[in-house]
């Protein structure tokens, strides 16, 4: 039963205190976030926006996540990991009431802006924290642990976009603002920083740090790839001609199976660089399915299967990062790992939509092909990593050949 019940460990104990409460506060946010899975869906049946307009749109908000999430990791090693938390929170419920109450395309792009502003500043203090709460042999469950949670918040979300979105696509927006409240209050009220986590005067720079921009550019990749899932899986059920309602159903579809994968993080510490490969290995098969399910369970298999595939792209890379650094700067190097997601959020759209405009086998065996590109390119990462891991503490190469 411990793959269905994410407050075990997968040694069979309990976690602390501070992280349960750190985890239940990000899955009751998560209980709303269904609602950018809507965004460009939104943006066209409710606004009148082109395919091509809300790709834009978008993609504007991802550029902006990428200062906000560079803004968190600063603020959280300076101000500490609990005040940027709530700050992040509060900032992204008031940008989802602009979203919610826009009369047109400009005022919903400009709350799309202000949201990507805010969207990430509670990330690197939160993935931190939870790094700093666990044994580093402990933190790819950890974060699996998190990824479970705000899976099985996934399933209660996607009943809320069910209910929801068939009265209207702006109570998601508005839903979504409330649990960004509820969460800042869980936030105050139960979880406080351990010692180690408390605002220091310096740390490393992790822009200098070999180690960290070889996972900046693999995580980029996993980025992409995963965006794809959020940006074109609801606009490819409308293409279906299914509507919101079977796009909730999808996704907590794809929640349960990301709560069930997590078994499979067990020893993830000691091969990292294998799962990630197999992982994006997987989701390329999901995507190969949905290139060209045209009814629900076909594309319930294709949803589980990219699900399934992404169990292993959450906890192993960040525990590799949260590693790479000291307690000083790791919401640093987690913020600045993180930019790929913002990276992936600003082209991604741009692509997805004008591909998904050609077909919707189009986009779709495309994101496959690159997920097969990237199974290819893991191990060499793993390896590079190796290299400047030598390089860091100094120690003799391997003799070419």
């Amino acid at each position: 039963m411990t793959a269905i019940m994410p407050f075990a460990s997968h040694e069979g104990r309990g976690w602390p205190r501070p992280v349960r409460a750190l985890v239940l506060a990000r899955a009751v946010n998560q209980l709303g976030a269904f609602a950018m899975s809507f965004l460009a869906v939104m943006l066209v049946h409710v606004y009148g926006a082109s395919l091509i307009t809300a790709g834009w749109v978008v993609a504007l908000f991802g550029l902006a996540t990428i200062p906000s999430r560079l803004a968190g990791g600063r603020m959280a090693d300076r101000l500490g990991r609990r005040p940027t938390i709530v700050l992040g929170l509060l900032g992204c419920s008031v940008a989802l009431l602009i979203i919610a109450v826009s009369p047109g395309v400009s005022g919903a792009a400009a709350g799309a802006a202000l949201l990507g502003l805010a969207f990430e500043i509670y990330e690197p203090p939160s993935q931190a924290l939870l790094a700093e709460m666990v044994a580093p042999e402990q933190r790819p469950q950890a974060f699996g642990l998190l990824g479970a949670a705000l899976a099985a918040a996934g399933v209660g979300a996607g009943i809320l976009a069910v209910l929801l979105g068939g009265v209207s696509l702006r109570l998601l927006f508005v839903a979504d603002s409330v649990t960004c409240v509820a969460a800042a209050a869980l936030i105050l009220l139960w979880v406080h920083e351990p010692a180690a986590a408390r605002p220091a005067a310096s740390g490393g720079n992790p822009w200098r740090d070999g180690r960290l921009l070889v996972m900046l550019g693999i995580g980029t990749g996993f980025a992409f790839a995963w965006n794809l899932s959020v940006t074109a899986l609801p606009l490819t059920v409308a293409a279906r001609g299914l509507g919101p309602a079977e796009t909730g159903w999808l996704l907590a579809v794809a929640a349960a199976v990301t709560i069930a994968g997590q078994r499979f993080l067990r020893g993830a510490a000691s091969r990292p660089f294998f799962l990630m490969a197999t992982g994006i290995a997987i989701v390329a098969a999901g995507f190969a399915v949905v290139a060209f399910a045209d009814m629900m369970p076909l594309l319930c298999l294709g949803a589980a299967t990219v699900a399934l595939g992404q169990v292993f792209l959450l906890g192993p890379p960040y525990a590799v990062v949260a590693g790479l650094a000291d307690d000083v700067s790791r919401a640093r190097y987690l913020a600045a790992y993180g930019t790929c997601w913002g990276i992936a959020q600003t082209v991604g759209p741009l692509a997805w939509t004008h591909l998904l405009s050609i077909g919707v086998p189009v986009v779709w065996l495309t994101g496959a092909a690159l997920c097969v590109l990237l199974t290819a390119l893991v191990p060499f990462a793993g390896r590079a990593m190796n290299l400047a891991e030598r390089r860091s503490a100094g120690q003799p190469q391997p003799a070419a050949g």
